[in-house]
């Protein structure tokens, strides 16, 4: 393998890598046809000591007519995210007959946080574009995702968003399999299940507890997920200065990802709806600071997002732009509704791409994965 260093000039914005690229460890770390979508992702990668392999031709040979090495399959952070949406819930529902459940769980956030980390407008496009039937895991997955974010954006230590990443992915842990039962419900939520979701956080750390995760950070978290800044939540009714931040980072989280996934008795809402209906809890419920911090990091259009744009192209949003309410985005149909051959980047900024309204996924009639967004990062 012919290698060379690559720095900021080797790789441009929007456009399909040329080749391989590899860590300084010699791990494939990108496949040739990658798009790389921001700034912030191209600095990340190019303090990780970066080299192309730039002796490889098409037919499998060095530029020096010798066989070129066979290199590992480069990673997917959406085959990750999936593996460990199963993995959490075989995971949970053995959690009485499993060994050593805080190292499995700790493993499973370090998949998490290096999915992430390595392409987060990919994690973040999976809660839109990534819904699959099995609702509780994907939430705390999600929930996950968008918590390590927000604490990477707060500049947290990473031995502590690791703890994050675990307490957001045992949240729920107690209501598992109810949730499963739930989201196969049309009517209205009776009594009982009521009752089981605000008693779910202490059950939660009941479970763990005995499971054997003894970390308390972690089950404070947990136990204290569902606790508003105004006093009006649950279990305790704590207020602002007595719920601990992370547990605040999960609570967020958990109430934008609850509202932009679809569930069997009620439509998804379209995220930027979601994030005005957080902003209005805000001003009693949620930190400010906190929330200032998450609308910083997801942007008025998270991505993921349908949108029609003034040039009449319907989009989805793929990366973020200049500003939060200008994000960029890939074309999926023409101005008269015709699917492009290829997805096309446009940039919101432009007045002709400036962005008309905000659309739900079953008024976009075309069909493509997010491998055709993101290249082989993101395929299944």
């Amino acid at each position: 393998m012919s290698t060379r260093r690559i720095g900021m000039s080797d790789i441009v914005i929007g456009q399909a890598l040329p080749w391989d690229v590899y860590g300084s460890d010699g791990s494939l770390l990108l496949r040739k046809g990658f798009i790389v979508t921001h700034a912030g992702q191209v600095s990340a990668l190019i303090e990780r000591g970066l080299f192309a392999d730039t002796g490889k031709s098409e037919g499998g040979l060095r530029s020096d007519g010798k066989p070129a090495e066979k290199a590992s399959e480069a990673p997917s952070v959406v085959r990750t995210i999936n593996a460990v949406r199963t993995e959490l819930r075989r995971l949970v529902y053995n959690l009485n007959t499993e060994a050593d459940v805080q190292a499995q769980i700790i493993s499973l956030a370090k998949k998490m946080g290096a999915a992430v980390f390595m392409a987060p407008d990919v994690a973040l496009g999976c809660i839109l574009l990534n819904q699959d039937d099995n609702y509780g895991p994907r939430h705390s997955v999600d929930t996950a995702v968008v918590s390590l974010l927000i604490a990477r954006t707060l500049k947290k230590p990473a031995d502590e968003m690791l703890l994050l990443a675990a307490a957001a992915l045992t949240m729920n842990v107690a209501m598992l399999r109810q949730q499963e039962k739930l989201q196969e419900k049309s009517e209205t939520l009776n009594a009982a299940e009521q009752e089981l979701i605000s008693q779910h956080p202490e059950a939660g750390v009941a479970m763990l507890r005995a499971a054997g995760i003894n970390n308390e950070d972690w089950l404070s978290w947990v136990l204290h997920h569902h606790e508003s800044e105004d006093g009006s939540g649950y279990p305790a009714k704590k207020t602002s200065a007595d719920i601990p931040q992370n547990a605040k980072i999960i609570s967020l989280a958990d109430r934008y990802c609850a509202r932009v996934c679809a569930r069997s008795y009620r439509k998804s809402m379209l995220p930027n709806a979601a994030l005005r209906d957080i902003l209005v809890e805000g001003k009693s419920k949620i930190d400010p600071m906190l929330v200032t911090v998450f609308i910083k990091e997801l942007g008025t259009y998270p991505i993921g997002t349908f949108v029609r744009l003034e040039s009449g192209e319907i989009a989805v949003v793929t990366g973020k732009g200049e500003t939060t309410t200008t994000p960029y985005v890939h074309a999926l149909l023409g101005p008269r509704g015709t699917p492009l051959s290829m997805p096309l980047r446009r940039d919101t900024q432009k007045p002709l791409m400036a962005i008309r309204e905000v659309l739900h996924r079953d008024q976009v009639s075309v069909k493509f994965t997010m491998r055709h967004l993101w290249g082989d990062i993101a395929r299944l």
